[in-house]
């Protein structure tokens, strides 16, 4: 596809985006004063696998991990340390 100039993207970009989506072009280039500046493509699909839980098993969390917590936010909130 030729480069789109930018007013013709900016008056005609739900067409732009939808001929880039439904795979009629593969990505529309978008030019300003004739120089190519920008490129419309469409998004790659989403990971199939689920991020939670990608590091069970490979660390252990110590149980005394919340021990600090008051002063930690104590701190965080403009008090002073012991």
């Amino acid at each position: 596809m030729q480069p789109v100039n930018m007013l013709e993207a900016k008056s005609s970009l739900s067409r732009l985006v939808e001929a880039v989506e439904q795979g009629h072009v593969p990505e529309v280039v978008i030019a300003r004063n004739g120089r190519p500046v920008a490129r419309l493509v469409p998004l790659a699909d989403a990971p199939v696998g689920r991020r939670i839980g990608v590091a069970r098993g490979r660390f252990v969390v110590p149980d005394d991990i919340d021990v600090h917590n008051a002063e930690v936010a104590r701190l965080l909130m403009g008090g002073a340390a012991r």
